[in-house]
């Protein structure tokens, strides 16, 4: 039977996808015809894959197709993002920020399933795919990515506070499109990058916009302070990511499908699912 939308209600809208309730305890994320199946299986699969390893991910159910448009059946999550509770007590940013080092040093605790994707071979794909950069600039990115060991941990790719939803059993994460293997000082380097240049959304209330100004450097060293107490590594070794990443994600520039909640290098991103997405507290 020819699954419809018949009956299902829609309860978020991203650039990217549109979310409806679907049977009970689940939602649906439906995606419009033109996304690559390939890339939805893969965070069909990824999402799966964390869920298995024991990190606090949304189960992933199964793939579907509505008239044309690729899609996945969710685990119903209640709660708000972390960047939606911050709103709500203003007085918690610095503790938002040091527990999202904390999960962040949890994700990487966790061994990568083998069957997940490279981040290598990620990164690599995005720097290619910058067209919008110099080759030699993107020639430079390659050759001091090359120089990195491959890794084996656990990494989001898009590690940030509205992709973490706080609900009744704890922080879970969500959004593991970009998910991978591999080195998880690459992964804090992604986030740290967030912290330095990326804008909050529109739709944040304005005493937050300035006191996210006023405060980025605090809320960033806050951030990277607990996660290094939790983890190895080093503040001049993740820096070491940056010139890497920066060209990395300069192909959201090209494409405008950015899954970032902010504007990077100038240029504005998508909005990305939040909260709603796994269904919010009514």
């Amino acid at each position: 039977m020819e699954l419809t939308l018949d009956h299902a209600s829609l309860i978020g809208q991203g650039l990217s996808a549109q979310v409806y309730a679907w049977n009970e305890g689940r939602v649906l994320k439906l995606y419009p015809s033109s996304r690559s199946r390939s890339d939805v299986e893969r965070e069909f699969s990824v999402t799966q894959a964390v869920r298995a390893a024991g990190f606090p991910a949304p189960a992933a159910y199964e793939l579907v197709e509505l008239q044309g448009r690729p899609g996945i059946i969710f685990e119903r999550l209640r709660g708000v993002t972390m960047l939606k509770q911050v709103e709500a007590r203003p007085l918690t940013l610095f503790a938002a920020a040091r527990q999202l080092g904390e999960l962040h040093a949890q994700l990487h605790q966790c061994p990568a399933p083998l069957n997940l994707p490279s981040q290598r071979q990620q990164l690599e794909g995005w720097i290619g795919a910058a067209k919008n950069l110099p080759e030699d600039k993107r020639n430079a990115a390659r050759r001091l990515l090359a120089q990195f060991p491959e890794g084996n941990a656990l990494c989001h790719g898009d590690f940030h506070p509205e992709n973490i939803l706080m609900t009744p059993s704890g922080p879970m994460v969500i959004d593991w499109s970009n998910g991978t293997r591999g080195q998880a000082l690459a992964d804090v380097a992604f986030t740290s990058l967030l912290f330095q240049k990326a804008n909050l959304p529109a739709a944040t209330p304005r005493r937050i916009h300035l006191l996210f100004k006023v405060s980025r450097a605090l809320l960033h060293r806050s951030y990277l302070t607990r996660y290094l107490q939790l983890r190895p590594g080093t503040r001049a070794e993740i820096a070491g990511w940056m010139p890497v990443l920066e060209v990395a994600i300069a192909r959201w520039r090209l494409e405008g499908v950015s899954q970032l909640s902010s504007e990077i290098t100038g240029s504005a991103g998508k909005t990305p699912p939040s909260a709603a997405d796994f269904g919010p507290a009514r």
